[in-house]
Order: C-alpha cells, then structure tokens, then sequence
C-alpha cells in the first residue's frame, strides 16, 4: 500500500531531518523504535534521508519518526513496512521469532567479530540465502552489531559461567535466549526500549546488548557491571534490517529508484557497521568514566562458555535440518562469510 504524500496536493512537503522545507514528489515516512538521538538513527538513518534529498534533486523527503511515534510496539515493524503502513523501517529481525530462521544463524554463539565485518558478511548471507525469506519486502540494507556483552545490577560482575545460574537476563531474540538458558540464565524477551524500566523496577538482574546501545539505555547508570569475552569473536550479535514497502519502491519513476538503489546494499551495510563499532568505543567510554565495572574473561573462561553455546548451535542445526534446510551448509558459510570479510 503507497503511504506517499503528493507535493501537488500538500503544497509542500516538510522532511523532519531538520532540512529546511522543500517542494517534493514523494515522501517516505521512516518508523523505527529508538530515540533520535541514538546511534543508528543519527549516525546512519538520518544521514541516508538528507542524502536521498540531496541526490534527488529534492523530489523524494524522508520523514523521521523515531520511537514508534506512529504506534505500535517493535515487534510491529516488520508488518507494518511490509502491509504499507509505513514507506521504510529499520528494526531488530530477531523480534518476530521464528519468522526468518535462516537470518538466526548469525545470531548462534561466538559468531560475530566487529559490527563492520559482521555486516558485510550477513549483507553477503542475505544475497545467496534470505532473498526469499525477506521476498515481501524491498530490502535496502541488513546489518549486525558489534559482540554483545553481559550487563547486571548489584555489586559483582559474572565473572564465571556458574554466575549465570538463577540470573533474569533479558535477551534479544529466540536463539540469543536459548543461549542463556544453555549457559544457566533465566532469559527473559523483550524489546530493548523496556529495558531500563525493567532494570530499575529489578523485573531483570541484567541485559545481553553491545556497548553500542548502552547511552541510549542508561546501562551504565542501571546495570554497573559489565562482562565481555577474549578472543576475536564476542559472545552474539543481533541482526537488523532497513527495508522500504514493496509497492512504494515500484510506485517511484526509474531515476528516483535509482536514488535508492545507489544508497543501498553493502556499502550501506558497511556503513551501519562503522556506526555500531564506533557506538561501541563510546558506550564503552561512558562506563569507564562512570567508575563502572568491565570484566573481560580470559581464554580458558571463554572457551567454557563457547562449550556450553556450542549445544545451541547444534539444535539450531537440527531445527534447520527439520524444516528442509540444510542447517550445517548455512552455518558454515555463515562463518566463512564472517572470516572472509574480517580480514
């Protein structure tokens, strides 16, 4: 469903990434869950609307709407861009679980590198595997972010896996709450805009996210203690997709696709990347300076933890196998991709 408004009937059309107004053809409204301020809805979203204004002349203004300001909960986005309720969102694919199971296999334990890399490599896995599992969208970019850390409440950092035992930990996605069950947790799901709330009303001992996000969430004012992993592979990722509305893509003339077009796929993968590793060194920065606690556990600590991830891994495996996929080949190439563009 077209959700355009036509400058011819508007008069003009007013873009909220604080450009002044312009006359425009089209305008795309941009639904997301974050605050503005936060680091993929500055760094990335915003950017890319002023440049899809900027290169097409002004015919095409993206509209802003950060922190699901047209209703609905995260988990909704992925409808409402595919039904055409809005014209583009960017959102977590783990939030709808078991609708794209192959996207899981970047989320298994102990895959990711740095967010730039990881990125490339799901932008690849997304070209020769999830076209059709993500056929009912006009996809411009999937992304990852950078190692996921252990984040808690009280005094002591989980400094060995027998600490995960009896922890409410909010994870991210089916698969990342699989794993903290595997490693001892109580996993607890939901959409990261309730974890503050949770946190503080202690509904959770504590959250898996990277630091990247960690500003937005008030984690190092909420959960002090912080616990990451050695070794150049973190302990997940989440995976995220900016898709435009099937219909509103078609409805455009051929060069205000080709604005599109230029401003999507890897590079643009490379881009939420760079983003989610430099949110990384900032979040990161914003606990040292709390007085905050990070641990990072050494070689044969991780290597436990790696053990008790691996049952997930195989399980997913087997559930792939079970739905006609052939689970090892998409693990596989998963981490070859991922060792491929770390490099």
């Amino acid at each position: 469903m077209r959700q355009f408004l036509i400058a011819g009937l508007s008069g003009i059309a007013l873009s909220m990434t604080g450009t002044a107004a312009f006359a425009a053809d089209v305008t795309l409204k941009l639904h997301q869950m974050l605050p503005p301020q936060a680091t993929i809805p500055s760094k990335v979203l915003q950017p890319w609307a002023e440049k899809i204004q900027a290169e097409s002349g002004g015919r095409i203004a993206v509209e802003l709407y950060p922190a699901m300001q047209l209703g609905g909960k995260p988990a909704d986005l992925v409808d409402q861009v595919k039904d055409g309720v809005v014209d583009l969102t960017w959102t977590v694919i783990g939030y709808t679980p078991g609708r794209f199971p192959k996207s899981e296999a970047f989320e298994l334990p102990f895959m990711v590198t740095t967010a730039e890399a990881t990125s490339l490599a799901f932008q690849d896995y997304y070209e020769k595997h999830l076209k059709d599992e993500l056929s009912d969208y006009h996809v411009l970019a999937v992304h990852t972010h950078g190692p996921g850390l252990i984040h808690t409440i009280g005094s002591k950092p989980v400094a060995k896996l027998e600490d995960m035992q009896g922890l409410k930990l909010r994870g991210t996605s089916k698969v990342i709450n699989q794993m903290l069950e595997a490693m001892g947790a109580s996993a607890i799901g939901m959409p990261v805009t309730a974890v503050p709330e949770s946190l503080s009303k202690g509904v959770i001992d504590g959250s898996v996210v990277p630091w990247e996000v960690t500003p937005a969430i008030k984690i190092a004012e909420l959960a002090p203690n912080h616990t990451a992993f050695s070794g150049p592979n973190g302990l997940y990722t989440g995976t995220f997709l900016f898709a435009m509305n099937k219909d509103s893509y078609e409805a455009l003339p051929d060069d205000l696709k080709k604005v599109i077009d230029d401003n999507s796929g890897k590079e643009l993968a490379r881009l939420f990347g760079q983003a989610m590793d430099a949110g990384d060194i900032r979040g990161k920065d914003i606990a040292d300076k709390a007085g905050n606690t990070t641990i990072t556990l050494d070689e044969t600590e991780t290597a436990r933890w790696k053990a008790a991830g691996e049952a997930v891994t195989k399980a997913w495996i087997a559930e792939m196998d079970g739905k006609g996929l052939d689970g090892t080949a998409l693990y596989n190439d998963a981490l070859a991709l991922i060792q491929a563009n770390s490099k």
